[in-house]
């Protein structure tokens, strides 16, 4: 099996994400080749694997203490525990906010391309302490998430 060529790259420009940026937010993005429209890939990002979920179970060992979401809000639109906040034809959004910090995802499919953005606005010393330290564990699943993007169809 073929690895997929996941690279960093520029929020798209009309991502609709940028109306949410400020400075010293946090905001990453990445693409691979692929036709899935947003919410199918939004879908499969998701569908965490075994490693990731035993990270994410971690981190709710660690978080509960600190009275932080590990399942999301309740909410009548969902990709995995991430409430849908926006979905075009071309973007779907999703994330919340909570005590530390607020966070989207958003999933872009256009020409043949999907990208996979993460913005995150810290609200305080304690906030930026956990994006610094979930960041090298974001990445890995970022990266593996549009890995598994590019490896479905549409």
């Amino acid at each position: 099996m073929q690895t997929a060529e996941v690279t960093a790259t520029e929020l798209p420009a009309d991502s609709l994400l940028h109306q949410r940026f400020a400075s010293r937010d946090f905001l990453d993005c990445y693409r691979v080749a692929s036709d899935l429209p947003p919410r199918r890939a939004a879908e499969v990002i998701t569908d965490f694997p075994g490693w990731a979920q035993l990270l994410l179970h971690v981190r709710r060992i660690l978080t509960t203490p600190f009275g932080l979401s590990n399942d999301g809000p309740a909410a009548s639109d969902k990709v995995g525990i991430f409430p849908v906040e926006i979905e075009t034809s071309r973007e779907l959004i999703a994330g919340f906010n909570d005590k530390h910090l607020d966070f989207r995802v958003s999933v872009i499919s256009r020409d043949g391309q999907v990208f996979l953005a993460t913005w995150v606005h810290p609200h305080n010393i304690g906030g930026r302490l956990y994006l610094m330290t979930i960041l090298p564990f974001h990445i890995l699943i970022a990266r593996n998430a549009l890995a598994r993007v590019a490896a479905r169809q549409s």
